[in-house]
């Protein structure tokens, strides 16, 4: 079973850290480069390198009243999201559509109704076998 996942190419789960500059202060993250991948793709969606789309996720975040105590554990999150959201048709897989041009409210509302809440938290259809 561990197979599929075991062999995949040992470059997507090296660290890389990237030093990007938020809110004028430069600091530096550290993640896969598989996760590096998924926000360059991210970005990319709507023209913006991966270093402006951090900062924006940071900024927003904040305005939310979210203070991100792990900011790496949020990206991670941020991208394993895209992709669910991907898989359960909620984001377009194509990069003809922005993300910024998306109805967020009404894609999370699909996706509340869609993932029942278990104690580990929400899961995608696709990952419980629906």
């Amino acid at each position: 079973m561990c197979r599929l996942f075991i062999g995949a190419d040992p470059a997507l789960w090296q660290s890389v850290t990237r030093s990007v500059r938020i809110d004028g202060v430069v600091t530096s993250i550290r993640l896969e480069s598989f996760f590096w991948s998924i926000l360059e793709d991210i970005g990319g969606r709507d023209g913006m390198s991966v270093g402006r789309l951090i900062g924006r996720l940071y900024m927003e975040s904040l305005e939310e009243g979210h203070a991100p105590e792990n900011f790496t554990s949020f990206l991670r999150v941020c991208c394993g999201r895209y992709l669910a959201l991907q898989l359960d048709g909620l984001v377009p897989a194509g990069r003809e559509a922005s993300i910024s041009s998306l109805d967020a409210p009404a894609i999370l509302a699909r996706e509340k109704r869609s993932y029942p809440k278990s104690p580990a938290g929400y899961f995608p259809r696709a990952a419980r076998g629906h």
